[in-house]
């Protein structure tokens, strides 16, 4: 079994025709349980969660257009699970719930791109690391992940340590590992999955999400695994899943999970 929940259609209209690409990539590849799982920053029923400068002009979607496309999918012989990616806000737990109980997701997707108004993982914003000590940034990052994981809101944490991304990395190890360590418990504690996302190896860090000691406290802790793609175009679908995979059972997975109305399942790792 092999999974790819972490896909992003929004580089064109919520259509079918689009929506089959990714399938038939997802079929190239032997994927055999994948989802969409939409920025949910960009529809407008989720402007009193978030809004700034940088949202307003990308929040333009409608939700129902996004669920029609599955459902259409669906009758037509796609099977595609229907999911979201949820940016979380410390304090806005209530009205995430409220809008997650609102669809029929077979999965939720909780991830952190925000420090308060900085987005540390946009290009347009990256000068703001330079003004920053690193270690203050990732300990900020990871206690909102903490807090993202403790709301229970959640079925996967996405992409552990994306603060990675333009290698601004704390020397410190002990430090690392005390978060690492930190995080899997509490992913333990909550039952919450994490991913093994080859998003990483495109971008400048040039590694997979996440890194291979971050996921060796998740094994050791028993945290469970999905394998994503976290692509936004159908030709990433399922990319670099040779090395999640030698990653995965280097690490000592031999299951994966699965997800369908939010109620997960333990396969055996393709």
């Amino acid at each position: 079994m092999l999974t790819d929940y972490h896909i992003h259609v929004e580089r064109g209209p919520y259509t079918v025709d689009l929506l089959r690409k990714f399938y038939e990539q997802a079929q190239r590849v032997g994927i055999k349980d994948w989802g969409i799982s939409e920025h949910a920053y960009r529809f407008i029923e989720t402007k009193h969660i978030f809004y700034n400068h940088w949202v307003e002009p990308r929040q333009t979607e409608k939700m129902d257009d996004y669920l029609n496309m599955i459902l259409q999918a669906r009758s037509e012989g796609i099977n595609v699970k229907f999911g979201i990616e949820m940016d979380f806000f410390p304090g806005k737990e209530k009205e995430i719930k409220e809008f997650i109980d609102s669809y029929p997701f077979d999965y939720v997707i909780g991830s952190v791109h925000w420090i308060d108004q900085w987005g540390f993982d946009l290009t347009e914003m990256i000068e703001e690391w330079d003004r920053r000590k690193v270690e203050d940034v990732w300990r900020d990052y990871f206690d909102r992940i903490e807090a993202l994981i403790e709301s229970r809101l959640f079925d996967i944490a996405a992409h552990l340590d994306l603060t990675k991304i333009y290698k601004y990395i704390p020397t410190n190890q002990d430090f690392l590992q005390e978060q690492y360590d930190r995080i899997a418990q509490v992913l333990a504690k909550n039952g919450t999955c994490t991913e093994i996302s080859t998003a990483g190896l495109r971008k400048p860090v040039g590694e997979m999400y996440p890194h291979p000691l971050f996921l060796q406290a998740c094994f050791n802790k028993g945290v469970p695994i999905v394998i994503d793609s976290d692509a936004h175009c159908p030709e990433d679908v399922g990319a670099d899943y040779d090395k999640a995979l030698t990653l995965a059972r280097g690490t000592g997975y031999g299951a994966i999970q699965t997800f369908t109305a939010r109620k997960a399942e333990s396969h055996i790792l393709g």
